[in-house]
């Protein structure tokens, strides 16, 4: 085989490794890719290959995907070899035969390759909507606001972090492994989820801090030489919890991913950034990163109208995703005493403004977002090829 057409193979393995271990749609696979080589007398070779990169991987291995996702991959693999081929592939049917009857389990595993070569494996339900919360399952915001944090390490580098409904976890474990926080706090208020949340923070390889309770933590001081962040996962119910609360935390940064979906949540989301923006009253209140996919126009103006009365905002470009738009948008305290213009020009007080929010418009204008929004080109990043790759050529 001639060394560009092992590049395009490796290209096409690493595309479906990718996406198989994420459990992407199966229509984002490079089918047309894949039925090109397979005309080539090397296509059951690559297919074997595939079958390696794909259910026999070793994270696979470790911890089981869907087996209705494993059926259905299967059994397409198998349709595109017999259209290009006579001769039926032994080892397609038997790993085939091995989950034919296999059954599904309430909770399966996904896993999402770093720009390092370290992995995030979660485990999650398999149901959309599963003991009344929808947050036992990772939803796009957190896809998104995950490949930015990698894209941007410097946001979190060294600094604690407190997510706002983190959910399956993988904004945070993502951060916790690429970007090198100080602290993570991962917090969420429904049961079962803080359980399962536990459980994929162990399944990382991080150890747990001691206490789960929003009324009980208290960060260690950052130790900048530490190989692993300081890990808690905190119950907080945003309706309930208080300012002084909030600040026992002591976070830098505030981050949320696709929990504004209907009007209530969107005024307590609203109610603890306003607490945040007052619970260090004597530096700058922490930066904070919303990510979310506008499904109702109509809430989407709520949010952003009641946190325009709440606190100071910057709001920054959208991006958008198909039919969905999806906005990261940063949230600054200014200085109570003193207003600043964008640009950060110095005022009477004779301070600066903190750069991180033009830093954010500079990054974020990098990533290609245009004024109007749109996507960026994710195959220009290697965390876009990475955690999306439904959305990018692999790289």
């Amino acid at each position: 085989m001639a060394p560009e057409e092992r590049a395009d193979a490796a290209r096409l393995l690493r595309g479906f490794e990718r996406r198989f271990l994420a459990a992407r749609a199966l229509r984002s696979f490079p089918w047309q890719s894949l039925e090109e080589k397979l005309r080539d007398s090397s296509g059951s070779e690559l297919l074997l290959d595939i079958l390696q990169k794909t259910v026999k991987h070793p994270l696979c291995m470790k911890h089981p995907p869907s087996v209705k996702y494993v059926r259905s991959f299967l059994s397409e693999l198998i349709r595109k070899h017999e259209a290009a081929h006579t001769e039926p592939s032994d080892e397609l049917y038997q790993a085939l035969a091995e989950v034919l009857t296999a059954e599904e389990p309430t909770h399966y595993h996904r896993s999402y390759l770093l720009p390092s070569g370290d992995s995030v494996t979660l485990c999650e339900s398999t149901a959309i909507v599963s003991h009344g919360t929808t947050g036992l399952v990772t939803w796009n915001a957190a896809l998104y606001l995950a490949e930015w944090a990698v894209e941007n390490p410097a946001v979190f580098a060294h600094r604690t972090a407190l997510e706002l409904g983190s959910g399956a976890g993988l904004t945070g474990l993502a951060i916790c492994k690429a970007c090198r926080p100080s602290a993570y706090i991962f917090s969420d208020c429904h049961s079962r989820v803080l359980e399962q949340l536990q459980g994929n923070v162990l399944l990382n390889g991080f150890s747990l801090a001691p206490g789960t309770d929003a009324r009980a933590q208290h960060p260690a001081p950052r130790t900048l030489e530490a190989e692993h962040p300081r890990v808690t996962v905190a119950r907080l119910d945003w309706d309930t919890v208080t300012a002084p609360q909030l600040a026992a935390f002591h976070p830098d940064v505030v981050l949320a991913a696709d929990v504004l979906y209907c009007p209530e949540t969107v005024l307590s989301l609203v109610g603890v950034l306003r607490k945040l923006s007052a619970c260090r009253t004597d530096q700058w209140a922490p930066d904070a990163y919303i990510a979310f996919t506008i499904r109702n126009p109509e809430t989407c103006q709520l949010f952003t109208t009641e946190l325009d009365r709440a606190v100071d905002t910057s709001l920054y470009p959208s991006r958008r995703e198909l039919d969905h738009l999806l906005q990261v948008l940063t949230v600054q305290r200014k200085h109570p005493l003193q207003r600043w213009d964008r640009a950060g020009r110095q005022g009477p007080s004779g301070k600066r403004r903190p750069p991180s929010l033009d830093q954010a418009h500079s990054k974020w204008k990098r990533l290609g977002a245009s004024e109007k929004g749109g996507l960026p080109d994710l195959a220009a990043g290697c965390g876009g090829a990475v955690l999306r790759p439904d959305l990018c050529q692999p790289l």
